[in-house]
C-alpha cells in the first residue's frame, strides 16, 4: 500500500513500531520504579490478570504440571512394555487375522521379540531388558497398553497426538494447557519443549494455531543439535543494559497504546507485544534456568551426564526438571535423531538397543530426582511415541508402524502406579480391552489437570474448538 507523503511522523511511528513491544502487563511498570535496578520482577510473581495468570480449575487437580517424554519414530510396545508369548511361540508363521485395510509398508510374517521380559517390584509389571533402569521404577508407572491411533504416517500420528487431528491445524496440547491454566512463573513461558523435531509436523506439534499467542510453545534447541549447545538465544543483550531496555519499551508502549486506542482490540497484535515482554523478563530466570553445571556432581551422574551415550537425552530431562520446579507448566522432551530415532523398519535389534540405552537411565534418573524433591506426586510424567510397531516382520528383522495398538505409560499426578491398563490382542496387533484412543489420553490428561475437556472449548470462525474434538473419555480406572 503507498504511503501519503502528508502523514505525520508520530503516525508513521506508532504504525511501525507495533511490532517491538508493548507493556501488557501493567502492573510492572508500576513496581520498582524507584529502584535502582531495572524493572524486573525477581521474585517471579504472577500477575492477577495478565494473559499468563494462574487460572481455576474446573475440579481438584491431581497434578499441577505435566513433562512428555517424547520418543519419536515409534518404539516397539511388543519389545518394550507389552510381552506377548504367543508371538514367541509362533514366530515365522502367518498372523492368524487380517491385517488392517491400509498398512504403511508390506509385512510378513510374525517376529518374535529378541529382548526377554521380568517382572520387577511389588507391583510385578513386566518389562523387557531394554530398559533395567526404568524397571527400578515399575511400581510408579501406570502402563497403557491399548493405545490406539489413526494414522500410520508419521507426520499424521505426529500432529494427531500432539494436537488432536491429524489433518488441520490444530493447537497443541501444551497450548491447550497454557490457555486453559496459565503459568506458575511469569518470568519463564508457561510451555516448553526441549529439542523439538523439525520434520512430522514441525512447528504445528507445538504452535498455539487459533489460540491466544501466549499459549505458543517455545523451542529450546532442535533434535538436530546436541543438547550442550542449546539454549534460549540472545538472552542477555550485550549493547543496551536492562534500564535502557525497560526505557526503551516504556517509550514504544506509549505508541502502541495510541495505535491500540485508534483501532481497537486486536488480540494477534497483543499477543505479539506480550511476547516481547515475557522475553524481557526471561533474562531474570532463564539463564540461570539453562546453567546445569549449578547441580551437583551427584546429581549430573544420576543422570547419565558423564556418559557419551546418555549425555544428550540426561541433559535435556536435567533441564526438564528445572523448568518445571521453576513453575513452568508443559514441559517435552524428545528423543530424536537424524539417523535411527524408534522407526526401526530395520535392524531392529540394533536400533532399539542403541535407543533405550540413550534413554534408560536419564528417565530413570528423572523419575528418582521427582521423586525425592517431593514433585512427582503433582508433575505427570507421560512416555511414549506417536504409534507403536507391528508383531509381524518388515523384511527379515523389522517392524512396521502400528497405530492401532501401542503402548504408552504415566507416573506421578495422580495415577495408579505399578498399574496396567488395557490389552492388545495376543500378538500386539490391536487395541483390544479397555482400549484408549489418543482423544481418550488427551481427555484423560486434561482431568487429571483439573480440566473438563468437554468445557475447555475456544471460540474461532463460528464454532467452539477442543482438543478433542467431539470425542474423549477420561480413562477413571488409572485414576489414583
Amino acid at each position: 500500500m503507498l504511503t501519503s507523503p502528508l502523514r505525520s511522523r508520530r503516525s508513521v511511528l506508532r504504525d511501525s513500531a507495533v511490532g517491538f513491544g508493548h507493556l501488557a502487563f501493567l502492573h510492572l511498570l508500576q513496581q520498582n520504579r524507584a529502584a535502582a535496578d531495572p524493572v524486573i520482577n525477581q521474585a517471579a510473581a504472577v500477575s492477577p490478570d495478565g494473559p499468563l495468570s494462574p487460572k481455576p480449575t474446573h475440579f481438584s487437580a491431581r497434578a499441577k504440571r505435566v513433562v512428555f517424554l517424547f520418543m519419536k519414530g515409534g518404539p516397539s510396545h511388543v519389545d518394550t512394555f507389552d510381552p506377548k508369548p504367543l508371538l514367541d511361540r509362533d514366530h515365522g508363521k502367518p498372523l492368524p487375522f487380517d491385517l488392517p485395510r491400509v498398512t504403511f509398508a508390506k509385512q510378513g510374517n510374525l517376529l518374535r521379540s529378541p529382548w526377554r521380559f521380568k517382572q520387577h517390584g511389588e507391583s510385578g509389571l513386566p518389562v523387557s531388558e531394554l530398559f533395567p533402569n526404568v524397571a527400578k521404577h515399575m511400581d510408579d508407572l501406570c502402563v497403557l497398553r491399548s493405545l490406539h491411533g489413526t494414522n500410520p504416517a508419521h507426520g499424521g500420528a505426529l500432529l494427531k497426538l500432539h494436537t488432536g487431528s491429524d489433518q488441520f491445524v490444530r493447537p497443541s496440547l501444551g497450548s491447550w494447557l497454557t490457555y486453559g491454566l496459565g503459568t506458575e512463573n511469569e518470568n519463564l513461558p508457561a510451555f516448553v519443549t526441549i529439542c523439538p523435531t523439525l520434520a512430522h509436523g514441525g512447528v504445528n506439534n507445538w504452535g498455539a494455531a487459533f489460540l491466544p499467542a501466549h499459549c505458543q510453545g517455545t523451542p529450546i534447541g532442535n533434535a538436530s543439535l546436541n543438547a550442550s549447545s542449546v539454549g534460549v538465544k540472545h538472552i542477555r543483550n550485550q549493547r543496551i543494559d536492562l534500564r535502557n531496555q525497560r526505557q526503551q519499551l516504556d517509550l514504544i508502549r506509549s505508541m502502541n497504546q495510541d495505535h491500540l486506542e485508534s483501532v481497537g482490540s486486536n488480540a494477534a497484535l497483543e499477543g505479539r507485544l506480550d511476547s516481547f515482554e515475557l522475553a524481557y523478563r526471561m533474562q531474570a530466570s532463564m539463564p540461570e534456568l539453562q546453567d546445569l553445571t549449578r547441580e551437583t556432581a551427584v546429581t549430573q551422574r544420576m543422570y547419565g551426564i558423564e556418559d557419551p551415550v546418555t549425555e544428550d537425552f540426561g541433559r535435556q530431562c536435567l533441564m526438564a526438571r528445572r523448568f518445571l520446579e521453576s513453575g513452568v507448566r508443559f514441559v517435552q522432551v524428545t528423543h530424536s535423531d537424524s539417523e535411527v530415532q524408534w522407526d526401526q523398519h530395520g535392524n531392529l535389534y540394533a536400533g532399539h538397543t542403541k535407543n533405550a540405552a540413550e534413554v534408560d537411565k536419564p528417565i530413570a534418573g528423572f523419575l528418582q530426582d521427582l521423586k525425592s524433591r517431593g514433585l512427582l506426586e503433582d508433575t505427570l510424567v507421560i512416555w511414549g511415541g506417536e504409534f507403536g510397531r507391528t508383531p509381524t516382520a518388515q523384511g527379515n528383522n523389522g517392524r512396521d508402524h502400528n497405530p492401532h495398538g501401542f503402548t504408552m505409560w504415566m507416573a506421578g499426578g495422580g495415577v495408579k502406579g505399578g498399574y496396567a491398563y488395557g490389552a492388545t490382542d495376543d500378538y500386539g496387533y490391536y487395541a483390544a480391552e479397555n482400549k484408549m484412543h489418543v482423544h481418550d489420553l488427551h481427555a484423560t490428561i486434561l482431568h487429571l489437570m483439573g480440566l473438563d475437556h468437554q468445557r475447555l472449548t475456544y471460540r474461532y470462525a463460528g464454532r467452539d474448538f477442543r482438543l478433542t474434538d467431539v470425542a474423549g473419555q477420561v480413562a477413571d480406572d488409572i485414576l489414583a
